[in-house]
């Protein structure tokens, strides 16, 4: 029993699970089917939204589940989170250019709304991602917290990116996605502000 919690509780474990959906893609890839760059465009960017609210999720939910281990397991590993949700958003991007080529840098395309909002959100991704190593937690400090801030700035374009594909033809499936969010999110801000007016409430 030790073995396999030490197992289930290794970093590597982890980031194997994380890794899953990438095999299939990487298969689909190198099958030579001419389709499979634009095919893996959906997914690859699926993948990234789900870890990035995946990872967003956790705070509200250790919140909403004070004595339950799962958040808190997984509040060690939200960062391997973030991470992978950065590496599928970079293939997303990788295949999209493959894909479109010299278009992708037209103005018409850049002018596009879940064009720009989903660069935005991708250029928001990298420092997420570089300063998400221990060496840059030590080093950045209390800025470290106000640089991750900026994730919910990503969410938001990156839920406008997926609603606005098709002429708005995303906007049922990132719903079902960015949903849960919202609600916890919802929670997390009225658990605050209910705990600050009942200290106001004590203190008079």
């Amino acid at each position: 029993m030790s073995f396999i919690k030490s197992f289930l509780n290794h970093p590597y474990t982890f980031w194997a699970i994380l890794c899953l959906p990438a095999i299939p893609m990487f298969m689909f890839l190198t099958s030579g089917d001419p389709r499979a760059i634009h095919g893996l465009l959906h997914p690859t960017g699926e993948f990234a939204a789900r870890f990035m609210i995946i990872a967003m999720m956790i705070t509200p939910l250790t919140m909403l589940f004070k004595g339950w281990r799962g958040p808190r397991w997984l509040m060690k590993r939200r960062r391997y989170l973030g991470v992978a949700a950065f590496f599928y958003a970079a293939v997303h991007t990788v295949l999209y250019l493959f894909d479109m080529g010299a278009v992708a840098f037209s103005g018409g395309e850049l002018s596009k709304l879940y064009i720009w909002t989903g660069w935005i959100a991708f250029l928001i991704f990298v420092p997420l991602a570089v300063t998400s190593t221990d060496g840059w937690v030590r080093r950045l400090g209390p800025k470290w917290k106000m640089l991750q801030q900026w994730v919910y700035a990503a969410a938001v374009l990156t839920l406008l990116h997926w609603a606005a594909l098709h002429d708005w033809g995303g906007i049922i499936p990132a719903l079902v996605h960015f949903l849960p969010l919202g609600l916890l999110e919802f929670y997390r801000v009225w658990s605050i502000l209910h705990r600050r007016k009942l200290r106001a409430t004590q203190q008079v």
